[in-house]
């Protein structure tokens, strides 16, 4: 298969990044999987450096490497800076937005529920997790989700949402309301790197 669907903390390890953006998979092991992670003290390449940093994003928001370079061709023509116009692009999408509000635990649940068909956005069914939301657009759920076990579950568990997407837990529905700053995501990434290894 294209897409990874093994553990998603062995991918954290690997990358000694939070994935899930809980921290929780690097609290016990901080180091690369494998019985030799705790020794592995190699010299990192400049290459492999940047490649470490795109795998990142790419394990971060569950992308094939074809959706992500797509993705980073579509920044490109974009009159903003390269890295940051890629990670506003990828904080769109759909799946990433329905995971923002709050409405599953995590990206890959997301997606789940968006090619499944429980996701409006503007008041239409829309079942392509990678479709772009503009600001203003509406995300809600068919009101025959709305007592859906998972759903109901994801929310009673979130603490807090971003700045960037509003949520009506009585309409079940949410508002894009921009794309983030910079300063809103993850400080842990280094988007130059990625920008550096596709315009090898």
């Amino acid at each position: 298969m294209s897409k990874y669907t093994g553990p998603k903390y062995k991918k954290s390890r690997r990358v000694g990044f939070s994935i899930l953006e809980s921290g929780k998979e690097l609290l016990k092991k901080p180091y690369p999987p494998g019985e030799h992670g705790k020794a592995r003290r190699r010299k990192i390449s400049d290459y492999g450096t940047q490649l470490i940093e795109k795998q990142k994003v790419r394990f971060m928001y569950g992308l094939t490497e074809r959706q992500l370079h797509k993705t980073f061709i579509e920044a490109k023509k974009m009159r903003g800076i390269v890295g940051e116009d890629f990670l506003k692009l990828l904080e769109s999408r759909l799946d990433n937005v329905v995971f923002r509000m709050g409405l599953a635990n995590t990206r890959s649940g997301a997606r789940q529920l968006v090619n499944h068909g429980h996701i409006l956005v503007n008041g239409k069914k829309v079942d392509i997790p990678s479709y772009k939301l503009k600001p203003s657009d509406i995300v809600g759920l068919k009101e025959k989700a709305h007592d859906h076990p998972a759903v109901l579950g994801a929310l009673e568990k979130i603490s807090s949402r971003v700045s960037y997407v509003s949520f009506d837990l009585e309409k079940m529905e949410g508002v894009f309301i921009r794309y983030p700053e910079r300063n809103e995501l993850s400080a842990d990434i280094n988007e130059s790197l990625i920008v550096e290894f596709y315009s090898r």
